[in-house]
């Protein structure tokens, strides 16, 4: 970390304020051993999983009075890991994935910074359906639908590791992915929900959905 600039920021939940640590903006850049390169993340890329975006504040807030009794709980494309944070504070068992190299280092960084223990993380791509991960209870995620490929890849990277019963609960900030991704899910026989939260905390209000997929008793 010593090539970048960094950042600390502190988000105030009603119970806890969880501190960050991350790029200190959108400019900063360092593959000084082409680890990025070779995963085919350009320079232009290479700095978006470090800043708290509005859909990662969302998902958090949303994720601060969510039942997590006896879930075992996977945050997809977490990048700085708001709500791993968050959730690892609460007590949760949660586990971790990103696909930049320097993930896993700034998410250690911050677990330490919040006094909270070592969350476990693992470094992949959707198209790892072997990773050994197991299934959860419980898959989360914010902004993870870019490309068109993505919508084939990450439903079924959830399909894989979803338990009979799971929920999932994605927020999209209304990059025009979330329809068809909605459809590959109730394919996969998941219901589905959406709506728009509320979002005092940001300083303009949010224009995405919460989306919520259920599969199983309850749902």
């Amino acid at each position: 970390m010593s090539d970048i600039r960094i950042r600390y920021q502190t988000i105030e939940f009603e119970e806890t304020d969880i501190h960050v640590c991350g790029l200190r903006d959108k400019q900063e850049f360092s593959d000084p051993l082409g680890e990025a390169k070779a995963l085919g993340i350009s320079s232009a890329q290479w700095s978006l999983f470090g800043v708290v975006w509005d859909s990662s504040q969302v998902l958090a807030f949303h994720m601060e009075h969510f039942e997590i009794n006896d879930k075992r709980i996977l945050e997809v494309g977490c990048g700085l890991g708001l709500s791993s944070l968050l959730l690892n504070a609460r007590g949760a068992d949660i586990t971790a994935t990103d696909y930049h190299p320097e993930v896993g280092r700034f998410l250690n960084r911050n677990a330490r910074l919040n006094g909270g223990a070592e969350i476990p993380f693992l470094r992949l791509d959707w198209g790892n359906l072997e990773s050994g991960l197991g299934q959860f209870d419980l898959i989360i995620g914010a902004d993870l639908l870019y490309e068109i490929e993505h919508i084939g890849l990450l439903s079924l990277f959830i399909e894989k590791h979803c338990r009979p019963d799971c929920e999932v609960i994605l927020v999209d900030p209304g990059r025009g992915k979330h329809a068809p991704f909605s459809k590959k899910m109730v394919d996969f026989g998941y219901s589905h929900s959406q709506h728009q939260p509320l979002s005092p905390f940001l300083e303009a209000p949010f224009k995405g959905q919460i989306l919520r997929y259920g599969r199983g008793e309850g749902f």
